[in-house]
């Protein structure tokens, strides 16, 4: 590698530190020349991490707009170490490794092929070779994503589109890497078709229905925990019942009346927590989910949608601008039509 001397144009070796022509000194190139290189490297090893899809999926997840599923993710997993002591009889640190460990194991499955095809079944996806509009669908996807690279967006890859029977105009991200549109937006024009495919590659480009996976599955594992103690309980229950039938008389009616009782405190206990937990967890998740679809239709308009998308927004109505009450708004996964209107038109 060569170095070229600004004072009088002679060329000279890296190693050097003066040129051999005019005697101009340049003592700090050797070092500057390590300190470049030594950036170089830096900047590789970033670039590499930076196509790992945990990092990825990490540098998205802290975003603001997710602080409140962060606090119930958090709860979630507290609740299943604590569980997790209580059963393994171990100390606080080996319950919370088994409710790690546990967690874990369940996300690993509920991010693999298998858990996005349960997602897919679920919502009644099909391929969309099943129907006539496929070709246009996938070509108007094909544009919003090389749009989406050009302006140097990290699209994920493999994103595979499908299709419902629904007949009113929607649209979802699930999983990691699947779009389902609706039946129903097959009627709308070009333009407003792009607009949505954009906003829901926007929620897969930022990681949020992952996201929503993790808080699924730690509500899985807790319904799951509360359904074993129930089945436990209710054996309990019915052993006592089978034994109380042996002793008649006025024992047998008063412990009838008594483990009567201690079912339905029991029920009244483990029903009422389970309530209060699914409200908070609604409360947080949507809380999180409203600002998720702010940003995703962020996402749409800086790939040059933002008109089609208010279009979009104006003409088809919302769920959540039926609903009446205080909780029925809070626990709404989409903000008010208005709202987002109104904030993709101060989007330059």
């Amino acid at each position: 590698m060569m170095r070229t001397c600004e004072k009088c144009g002679a060329e000279f070796a890296t190693d050097v530190n003066f040129c051999t022509k005019c005697g101009e000194k340049f003592d700090n190139y050797s070092t500057k020349v390590m300190s470049d290189t030594k950036q170089m490297e830096r900047n590789d090893i970033w670039k590499i991490l930076d196509k790992c899809y945990v990092v990825d999926f990490l540098k998205n997840v802290f975003r603001g707009s997710n602080i409140p599923v962060l606090i119930y993710l958090a709860l979630n997993v507290f609740l299943i170490s604590m569980v997790a002591i209580y059963i393994s009889d171990r100390n606080a640190m080996v319950g919370i490794l088994y409710g790690i460990v546990l967690y874990a194991i369940s996300l690993t499955i509920a991010l693999s092929p298998l858990g996005e095809w349960i997602l897919r079944f679920q919502t009644r996806c099909r391929k969309l070779n099943h129907f006539n509009d496929a070709d246009r669908i996938v070509k108007l996807y094909e544009e919003v994503c090389e749009n989406a690279k050009r302006r140097g967006q990290k699209v994920p890859k493999d994103v595979k589109l499908y299709m419902n029977e629904d007949e009113i105009p929607n649209a979802f991200a699930t999983g990691r890497k699947t779009i389902c549109i609706t039946a129903g937006m097959t009627r709308l024009s070009d333009g407003e078709i792009k607009a949505t495919l954009a906003h829901e590659l926007g929620h897969l480009c930022h990681h949020d229905t992952d996201l929503i996976l993790v808080i699924s599955v730690g509500n899985m594992i807790i319904s799951a925990i509360i359904l074993g103690i129930r089945i436990i309980c209710e054996m309990i229950h019915l052993m006592i019942q089978i034994g109380l039938l042996f002793l008649g008389g006025r024992e047998g009616l008063v412990g009838s009346i008594l483990t009567f009782v201690y079912k339905m405190l029991f029920d009244f206990c483990v029903l009422g927590f389970m309530w209060i937990w699914t409200k908070l967890g609604i409360l947080l998740v949507m809380k999180s989910s409203r600002e998720n679809e702010f940003e995703a239709d962020g996402f749409a308009a800086n790939l040059g949608y933002r008109e089609e998308l208010c279009v979009l927004l104006e003409n088809i109505s919302g769920e959540n601008e039926k609903k009446k009450g205080l909780f029925a708004n809070l626990s709404s996964s989409h903000p008010d039509t208005k709202k987002r209107v109104a904030r993709l038109r101060q989007i330059k």
